[in-house]
């Protein structure tokens, strides 16, 4: 089960956890069947709700060339006001489909692909179906809702019911530990890569290339150019990054790659600061485009405040474009040389002055992407296959 999963309305909504059960499907050892609820206000017919409506129930591998089939079932969601009780809520409404599809083709395992509110609801149709439970955590699932008493108290409960707990780094492994989780229960499940669609690629054609499909985003040829791949939401600090650029020589654009509530408190911090001939607002990119704009990049600069091990980050090196991140997370389990980037506090002058010196260091784009030659989704899914196998035959 996964509330982050891609959808028609939003393609690139989880699409790393996509990614990684279609390639756990694709092996044949496995047959994964998504379940992946939507929550809708019931009586509040929200702008921003409104295309999540038009999602199908149902869609298969004939419909999407997938590997996997998806439901879509609806649960009632109260936006900001029902967190404590969406496991509850999530659980009620997919209960009866995960009865029907483990009658018809019984299942071996049921998972959660995000520890919260996914890991609670998913303990309780475990249990009402008598199977084995595995979660996993990936960064804010721990770090906000395992804050949150009401929220932390469903985490454990289900930790302790589930046979096996997976951690996207080493470092949120530890974190998922000190809140109480069963550390003799976690394994350490890192993200996997598609190296056909991230790899290094000449510069100056990555921005010819992406000048061409987003006019703009076309920069001066004397442009050093730093991307911010994440949400525009305030735990992912672009409004440090933001700041960071007056510390930084003329010549450098930053160029914010997502969408997200704080766009509007961006743009207006943006212009409030004289930068707008620096800073650019891309938008959520397509597949296609975000591999464009990494090449493109001499850096990318993500202060975020909690993270497991971001995608971004993978991503990004995989391009031979070093990062420029907090020391949160699995950082140190990924910036393990110089030419991976730098860790640096997540106030705007020592991320200016991290910047500065990847600029100035000026590594080849292949010695960069050498730090990540060894995530992959074959990796991943071949981890995760034996992991699941393993659950199963301790149940």
């Amino acid at each position: 089960m996964a509330t982050l999963y891609p959808a028609p309305p939003r393609p690139g909504f989880g699409r790393f956890v996509q990614a990684q059960l279609e390639t756990l499907a694709r092996r044949g050892d496995w047959d994964v069947t998504v379940i992946n609820p939507i929550g809708l206000p019931p009586l509040l017919p929200l702008r921003r709700y409104a295309a999540l409506r038009g999602i199908p129930a149902v869609e298969t591998p004939e419909d999407t060339g997938g590997a996997v089939t998806v439901y879509h079932p609806r649960f009632a969601l109260i936006p900001g006001l029902s967190g404590r009780f969406n496991p509850a809520l999530i659980a009620r409404a997919v209960l009866s489909l995960a009865r029907r599809l483990h009658a018809q083709t019984p299942f071996d395992l049921v998972d959660a692909q995000f520890f919260y509110p996914d890991g609670p609801a998913a303990a309780r149709i475990a249990r009402a179906l008598g199977l084995p439970l595995a979660i996993k955590a990936r960064g804010a699932d721990i770090h906000y809702w395992g804050s949150l008493p009401p929220a932390l108290a469903q985490i454990r409960a289900a930790a302790a019911q589930a046979r096996v707990l997976l951690s996207v780094s080493a470092a949120l492994a530890q974190d998922m530990a000190t809140l109480g989780l069963p550390a003799e229960r976690i394994r350490v499940h890192y993200t996997g890569l598609d190296h056909a669609r991230f790899h290094p690629r000449p510069r100056d054609q990555a921005r010819a290339a992406l000048a061409a499909r987003h006019p703009a985003l076309t920069f001066a040829a004397d442009a050093r150019v730093i991307a911010c791949v994440g949400a525009l939401i305030p735990r992912k600090g672009a409004d440090i990054a933001i700041s960071a650029l007056r510390d930084l020589p003329a010549d450098v654009v930053l160029v914010l790659a997502g969408t997200g509530e704080f766009e509007g408190t961006l743009r207006q911090q943006v212009a409030d600061a004289g930068l707008s001939a620096r800073v650019r607002f891309a938008g959520a990119l397509g597949h296609d485009d975000l591999p464009l704009l990494l090449n493109a990049a001499e850096a990318m600069v993500l202060p975020s405040a909690s993270e497991g091990l971001a995608n971004a980050w993978v991503e990004a090196l995989a391009s031979g474009t070093p990062i420029v991140i907090p020391d949160i997370g699995g950082a140190r389990e990924l910036v393990d040389r110089a030419a991976a980037g730098r860790i640096a506090p997540r106030e705007p002058a020592a991320i200016a002055q991290a910047i500065a010196e990847v600029l100035a260091a000026r590594m080849p784009q292949d010695q960069v992407a050498a730090s990540a030659a060894h995530f992959s989704w074959d990796a991943n899914a071949a981890a995760l296959a034996q992991i699941y196998c393993d659950a199963v035959r301790t149940a």
